[in-house]
């Protein structure tokens, strides 16, 4: 994917929704002590997800520390499937 064609996307928070469709991405700066980081993907993404996997990729972005060292902290949007199995 191009760069231009990634800053073309529009970047939705699926941790909030405002009047029944995705909030945009970001926070205001005076909230920058507030919990909640927001899990921003593409529009387009947040679509085709499942209640079930954007509860579980807000949860996984909300459980690790933010901003270690200035920087943000980047959680996967789909969990990895592990196999529980002792092989």
């Amino acid at each position: 994917m191009s760069l231009k064609k990634w800053f073309a996307e529009k970047w939705v928070n699926i941790g909030k929704k405002k009047d029944g469709s995705f909030a945009p991405c970001g926070r205001p700066k005076a909230k920058l002590a507030s919990k909640g980081y927001p899990k921003c993907v593409p529009l387009s993404k947040a679509t085709t997800m499942s209640p079930s996997e954007i509860q579980s990729a807000v949860k996984r972005k909300r459980a690790k520390k933010q901003g270690v060292k200035g920087k943000p902290t980047m959680v996967k949007t789909y969990a990895s499937n592990r196999s529980k199995s002792s092989r």
